[in-house]
């Protein structure tokens, strides 16, 4: 099985593009971006779909936004490899984050795994959208009922909650502002920082798209330079002394040095 593939094998050249497809068509999703999967729900049903019964469904939670909620979700994921005697350390802490590189390994890993399940041959009897409908509405109507039980517990503990409270008017010369003008600020301020949040979601996001589409280069020379016929050649391992070096000042002194050994 490939419970142990290695970093050098083929599932590991397998292009986000190419990931993208596969996760979008085998579950019906419409995810543009590597990072969407980091909250291990999709994860969790790709193993559903392979191993039909076997990933409890009801603890995966598909609205997952906090790194406490993706925790769990692979905590059930975890569980579902040890059940199966899948030898694959999660590094949870690493995926949460959303990092393209982390979440692309492991997904890169997960496709080669299926794929070696019954030949990567898809479970027709298998309605991945009808299996998310009844998971959400389970959890909807059990996060229902603990919402309804906690405001019972709050009315028992504060009988007197519910009734309308006799403040005593305070007399005096200063007049306080009316609630109408503190009503006001109060809207004006919230807009102004609602703009400025999304003024800022704006320039987060160009810089995750200029992130990627540069990450995503590095890769391509990355895969380019570990080309058996290529891999010795001098300027190649001038490249790779670059790409893969901590001091970036040394290394590119040393590159240097390579190619005019070379010349």
């Amino acid at each position: 099985m490939a419970s142990n593939i290695g970093m050098m094998d083929s599932a590991y050249f397998v292009g986000r593009n190419e990931l993208l497809s596969w996760i979008n068509a085998r579950l019906q999703l419409n995810l543009s971006r590597i990072e969407e999967a980091a909250s291990g729900a999709v994860q969790c049903q790709m193993m559903d779909m392979t191993y039909p019964g076997t990933v409890p469904m009801h603890k995966v939670n598909f609205d997952a936004r906090t790194e406490y909620d993706m925790i769990q979700n692979y905590k059930v994921l975890q569980d579902v490899f040890n059940k199966l005697k899948i030898d694959k350390h999660i590094e949870v802490n690493r995926l949460v984050k959303g990092r393209p590189l982390d979440n692309l390994e492991f997904l890169q890993w997960l496709k080669r795994y299926c794929d070696s399940v019954n030949g990567g041959i898809m479970n027709e009897n298998y309605n991945p959208v009808e299996r998310r409908s009844k998971v959400c509405k389970e959890r909807g109507v059990k996060a229902s009922q603990k919402n309804s039980k906690s405001l019972q517990t709050n009315n028992a503990q504060n009988p007197g909650s519910g009734d309308k409270l006799n403040i005593p008017k305070m007399s005096g010369t200063k007049q306080k502002p009316s609630a109408v003008a503190i009503e006001s600020d109060c809207s004006e301020e919230i807009q102004a920082l609602s703009n400025e949040i999304t003024e800022l979601k704006v320039s987060v996001d160009l810089l995750e798209k200029e992130r990627d589409y540069y990450f995503a280069k590095l890769r391509d020379i990355e895969i380019l330079c570990q080309a058996p016929e290529l891999e010795h050649i001098p300027m190649v391992v001038a490249v790779k002394k670059v790409l893969y070096a901590a001091d970036e000042e040394s290394a590119l002194a040393e590159a240097q040095q390579i190619i005019a050994a070379n010349q």
